[in-house]
């Protein structure tokens, strides 16, 4: 029996890596569709083969988290790339991204783009963004998408993680990755002007080398619903909440309107930004507000 880790699925075949490198075409064991059980990229397995090309995956490890789209587990850090202008830097969009990463129990960092595109007033404004998230405890990197300027400083952030890339289109997620390794030579959608948005093509998931780590070559949470995340979790998507919930007066607080609770104090001598809160109550509504699941 041998142990690796599925880094490709692709027409019902998984691709399975073992430490020396070696990768063997498996298939799963019927058992897994009699249990409803998927083997996703990312699975820790254990297999048997006859020949590199006809393996059987026999048993699938417990995984630490996993998402839909893309269909991957084990993941252990998103890079949510934002861009500071086309598409405009929307911090609910950056803060909806962080609220679905920290309720999979994923490692967020975040990457503002397009640098170069801004005037000296908008440089000032991102560099505040910044200092704001640095001092949530977020990693934060500004990036000029000029001849890939300054993406060696990035290196480091792939080494024995497994990374996800997170960001709505146009942003330049694939840009980044093709800067990075121009061997990956990854599809980028241009931004159409009517929508706005950018397009991806790629239909299989794998999990490509980069710098001693795995890098997901398929966006993450293409969906951004709060649509399995319960109201009285909320809090503990903030890490700046998350760190007083012990001080507000009830257990269980919402922060909204009950009295002596930690997390308003905060907000009102600015220790917690007012926009973060802001977007707090407008997630809390949404989910209070969404049709219950039977």
């Amino acid at each position: 029996m041998e142990e690796g880790r599925i880094i490709k699925a692709l027409s019902g075949f998984y691709y399975v890596k073992t430490e020396d490198g070696s990768i063997y075409q498996c298939r799963g064991r019927g058992v897994f569709r009699n249990q409803n059980i998927t083997p996703l990229v990312g699975d820790l397995v254990t297999f048997e083969y006859e020949d590199p090309n006809e393996g059987y995956i026999m048993q699938i490890k417990p995984r630490s988290n996993e998402l839909v789209r893309p269909p991957i587990a084990n993941i252990t850090q998103a890079i949510i790339v934002t861009s500071a202008k086309a598409p405009d830097f929307n911090e609910t969009l950056l803060d909806r991204f962080l609220v679905l990463i920290e309720s999979r129990d994923i490692q967020p960092v975040i990457f503002i783009t397009k640098m170069d595109l801004t005037s000296a007033a908008e440089k000032e404004k991102m560099e505040s963004y910044r200092k704001l998230y640095e001092n949530i405890g977020y990693r934060t990197e500004l990036l000029s998408m000029k001849d890939g300027q300054g993406f060696n400083v990035l290196e480091h952030y792939f080494k024995d993680h497994i990374t996800v890339i997170a960001g709505q289109s146009g942003v330049g997620k694939s840009s980044i990755l093709n800067m990075l390794d121009d061997s990956l030579d990854l599809k980028t959608g241009e931004i159409s002007e009517s929508l706005g948005r950018g397009r991806h093509t790629t239909r299989h998931v794998e999990l490509l080398e980069m710098y001693n780590g795995l890098v997901a070559d398929t966006p993450g949470f293409s969906s951004l619903e709060f649509d399995t995340l319960e109201a009285n979790e909320l809090s503990y998507c903030f890490p700046e909440f998350r760190e007083r919930l012990g001080d507000c007066k009830f257990r269980g607080c919402m922060h909204l309107k009950e009295p002596k609770c930690a997390v308003k104090a905060a907000v009102s001598t600015g220790e917690i930004a007012a926009s973060r809160y802001g977007n707090y109550v407008r997630f809390l509504e949404e989910i209070m507000l969404r049709k219950p699941r039977y």
